[in-house]
Parts: structure tokens; C-alpha cells; sequence
């Protein structure tokens, strides 16, 4: 297989895979609108969105298994939006590895080599070095009716790259595998990644898998890109009230700007009360609709140096998360809250159900989105 720096040094400064304005529609349905995207050559970008976003379709796009009702792709520098699938340099790993059973793990792999004019010689070659790259060496001659998931998983990753590909798709192929088994997985697949140092497409639905693994993450809805950035950015800086509800566990409060304070806060007007909290990305005048978006995770029961928010809650019920416990509350005015804290069991056991609390959090742990919202109550 080619080296890490002759498949860098193609077309280096070309996007490794470059959408631009695609759309699809199906019998006059629209399911992708608009999409713009540009892939860097050895990155990591996870595409994720609830089910029937459009995340699948778009990855079927650009291997050429459907055709665009508009739109360009570009992969390193050339287009390939007429291109059969052959032709395109753009294996799709699937979600149910598609991988032949009556044949062993040497002839799986193989099998898109033999389609080729290349000898048995190098057929051979080839798959010796790719089933090292993937750790299946020992596998080669075992039926995949005898492969664990996460065996059967390299098989298919393997037979996609013994092509040379300039890129590698992949949907969703950890969905089939255990919890313990996807995490270990997580990390061969980063490795293989940087190893090769192509870029990988990846869908899925598992915010874990794409913090773990994306250099960047796509958040897709309704057939649209609503938000693009690294992990932390997404996570800690949503862009929008679908992305705030979509990703992380937040608290999300629609309001009304009521005052811009000495300090550089915002004080919402909410029904649940005065909320202070740091500007957004928009600059916001008295009056304006927001929505005050605050992780689980930066309530606290107590207060601390920082606190300047605060607000009354009954506990409603609570879930063990291991290292942590997750509790569910509602306000007065039937606000559900979530607060996630560093605690053992025993000790959350001492707050009943239905006990009165207040929860403090601090102006710096918000995040103030632009959205126009209806406030109800207010």
C-alpha cells in the first residue's frame, strides 16, 4: 500500500473531498438542501443527527450510490458528481459489514483486487499488508461466520482500503457491537486513521464515538447542516437550539433580555426566574428573545465563589451513572432540569424524592443562544 506521505503529497493543496450546494429530493420530497462541506486531507469528520436527518443519504452521495438532484463533489481537487462508483476512489464501510459468508477473511478482503488485471502475486501482497495494518493476520484463512463483531468489523475496513482509497466512508459500523467492544474499537479506528493519515467520513448516531474520534463533527437535521466545528465547540458552544438539545445534556430556558449589566452579563427574564449570563455570538439589546442554555453538569447543590445564578427545584427522581448521579427536578412552574454531580450512591440516597432544593450555577457556564422564541408566562 502506498505510504502515509505519497497519498499527503497527491494534490496537497486540494480539500481532500469538497461538497458544494447539494441537494436531494425524493418525488418532490427534500431531504438534503444546501450542503456545503470541505473534508482536509488525513481529518477525522463525524457526521451525526437524529434518524432520518439525512446523514446516511449524503454519505450514499458521495460513494455514488445515489445520484444529486443538484450540487457538486470534489475529492482531492477533481469532481467527481458524474462518476460511477468504480471510478470514484470512495469505499463505504456499512453498518452490517456486508461481507460475503461463504468465503474466508483472505478472499473478503481480496475481493475487489480480483474485479482488477492484477496478479495473484499481488493480490496476495496486498492483502498481507493490509491484514497486518488491521491486526487479522492470524485470520486470514477462518470463514467470517467464525469472526467476532469487531473481527468481522476489520474485515470490512480492510477490504476497503486493500483498494487504495482516497478516502474512507463509513456508516454507522459500531452500531452492531457491545459497549465494551465499541470503545476498544474507538480507538483502533483512530489509530488506523492517523496511520494512514486519509481523511474518514463518519456517521453515526453516538455522540461518544464522534467526541472520541472527530477532528471535526457535522450536526445534521432535517436534511440541513445546522452547526460544523471541533468536538469542544459543538459540546461547549452550540450554535442553535436544535444542537443545545441534540448534543451534551443541557438545561435550556427561553427568556427576554431585560437588562445589560456593569459586568458584561445579560440579565433574561425567564419563567422560572432571572437568569445572569455571558453574551452570545450575537449582540443582544433589551427586549430580544434568547434561549439560556446550562450543562447538567455545572449545576451544583451548593453554592461556590463564582455562583451567581440560582433557582428552586423539587427532586423528582435520580439515575446511577457510576462515577456519577444524574437527577431529574422540575420547578414551580413545571420545568424539567437535569444536574449531573460527582457523587456516590449512598450519598445521593440521603436527598428524598420530592425535596425542595436550589441549584446554583455560575454566569461563566452558560451559553446564550440567538433564537426567537415565544415566552410563556413571562
Amino acid at each position: 500500500m502506498p505510504s502515509a506521505q505519497a497519498r499527503t503529497a497527491e494534490t496537497p493543496s486540494a480539500p481532500a473531498l469538497e461538497l458544494r450546494a447539494i441537494a436531494k429530493q425524493f418525488n418532490q420530497l427534500s431531504v438534503l438542501s444546501d450542503i456545503n462541506l470541505h473534508v482536509d486531507p488525513g481529518e477525522f469528520v463525524a457526521i451525526m443527527g437524529p434518524s432520518g436527518c439525512g446523514k446516511t443519504t449524503l454519505l450514499r452521495l458521495i460513494a455514488g450510490l445515489e445520484s444529486m438532484s443538484s450540487g457538486e463533489i470534489w475529492l482531492h481537487g477533481q469532481p467527481i458528481g458524474q462518476l460511477p462508483v468504480h471510478q470514484r476512489h470512495t469505499p463505504l464501510v456499512w453498518q452490517s459489514f456486508a461481507l460475503f459468508p461463504h468465503l474466508n477473511v483472505f478472499q473478503n478482503i481480496a475481493f475487489g483486487l480480483t474485479l482488477k488485471s492484477h496478479s495473484r502475486a499481488a493480490v496476495k501482497d496486498k492483502v498481507h499488508q493490509v491484514a497486518e495494518l488491521v491486526n487479522l493476520s492470524d485470520f486470514l484463512k477462518r470463514r467470517v461466520g467464525a469472526l467476532s463483531g469487531g473481527q468481522k468489523q476489520r474485515v470490512a475496513i480492510a477490504r476497503a482500503l486493500v483498494m487504495e482509497p482516497k478516502i474512507l466512508l463509513l456508516d454507522e459500523p459500531m452500531s452492531a457491537l457491545d459497549a465494551h467492544l465499541r470503545l476498544r474499537m474507538q480507538g483502533e479506528l483512530k489509530r488506523l486513521q492517523q496511520t494512514l493519515n486519509i481523511a474518514f467520513v463518519y456517521i453515526t448516531h453516538n455522540q461518544n464515538e464522534a467526541f472520541a474520534m472527530a477532528d471535526r463533527i457535522v450536526v445534521m437535521n432535517r436534511g440541513r447542516i445546522e452547526q460544523i466545528g471541533s468536538p469542544a465547540d459543538i459540546y461547549t458552544r452550540p450554535q442553535s437550539h436544535f444542537v443545545a438539545e441534540f448534543v451534551g445534556n443541557n438545561n435550556l430556558f427561553d427568556g427576554q433580555v431585560r437588562s445589560l449589566n456593569d459586568d458584561h452579563t445579560l440579565t433574561i427574564q425567564c419563567p422560572q426566574g432571572l437568569i445572569r449570563a455571558q453574551p452570545g455570538q450575537v449582540n443582544h439589546s433589551i427586549g430580544d428573545m434568547v434561549t439560556v442554555v446550562v450543562p447538567a453538569d455545572k449545576m451544583r447543590l451548593a453554592p461556590t465563589d463564582k455562583t451567581d445564578n440560582s433557582l428552586k427545584a423539587s427532586l423528582r427522581g435520580r439515575e446511577f451513572m457510576g462515577s456519577q448521579m444524574s437527577y431529574l427536578l422540575e420547578t414551580a412552574s413545571g420545568h424539567e432540569l437535569n444536574l449531573i454531580c460527582q457523587e456516590s450512591f449512598s450519598d445521593s440516597l440521603r436527598i428524598t424524592i420530592n425535596t425542595d432544593l436550589v441549584l446554583h450555577w455560575s454566569s461563566q457556564d452558560t451559553v446564550l443562544l440567538g433564537d426567537t422564541r415565544s415566552l410563556e408566562g413571562a
